[in-house]
């Protein structure tokens, strides 16, 4: 992981913002902090940043709304803040495209380890362009995005690496909780109902099938790609 990693700081409660920034430059990383919606849009474009940490609650846009903008034209790692601790915001934020999902209040020290295991998951996926090819259907993980029948479509980060996974161990089936620490990783610290809500927005993407492959569910155990 470089240490020159750029952080951006999006919480419109200046003394987190604050205090995020001195763990933060204690690591080694250059981080910039911004307080509303508006502003982190275009502090994103010009300082470019290798993740985000991004409050829900903002004034104007909050952070639902920015972390769908973004998504609209970068990968970039991004983990959310919230004081609400509801599975339904989890679920949600990761739906829109978010890495990691951190409940208020948290210990400075936790936020930077998450940090730094989603900075490492970022940078082995980036590393990696490839492409899995089946009939009717191309997966490119270098770009996020599937060929279906000639049509190509973006699809948000973890939906893309999801189906990669999959397709990658054809006929292999996984359990949720698989699933969850090899796409998600290890530290995450979500529900196992992600899972199965990126399995049906890929479903309704992938809609119909084809019929040499399948998004296919094994019941009582999880998922797996069947390739016939």
């Amino acid at each position: 992981m470089s240490s020159k990693a750029r952080i951006l700081v999006v919480d419109d409660d200046s003394n987190i913002c604050q205090l995020v920034q001195l763990y933060l430059d204690k690591e080694g990383y250059e981080s910039r902090a911004v307080y509303n919606g508006k502003q982190a849009l275009e502090a994103f474009r010009e300082f470019t940043p290798s993740l985000v940490i991004l409050d829900i609650m903002l004034p104007g846009m909050d952070g639902w709304q920015v972390c769908r903008e973004i998504r609209k034209f970068s990968s970039i790692p991004i983990i959310m803040l919230s004081a609400r601790d509801e599975t339904f915001d989890k679920v949600l934020g990761l739906e829109l495209g978010a890495d990691d999902y951190v409940v208020k209040p948290f210990e400075p020290k936790e936020l930077i380890a998450r940090v730094k295991a989603v900075l490492r998951r970022y940078e082995r996926q980036d590393t990696e362009l490839e492409q899995l090819i089946f009939p009717g259907l191309v997966i490119n993980k270098s770009n996020y995005t599937i060929r279906i029948q000639g049509k190509e479509m973006e699809l948000p980060p973890k939906e893309l690496e999801l189906l990669f996974f999959l397709g990658s161990n054809p006929n292999k089936v996984f359990t949720r909780e698989q699933l969850l620490e090899k796409v998600w990783g290890f530290d995450f610290y979500g529900d196992t109902r992600t899972v199965d809500v990126h399995v049906k927005r890929l479903r309704e993407k992938l809609d119909p099938p084809d019929i040499h492959w399948q998004l296919k569910t094994v019941w009582g155990v999880g998922y797996k790609f069947e390739v016939k």
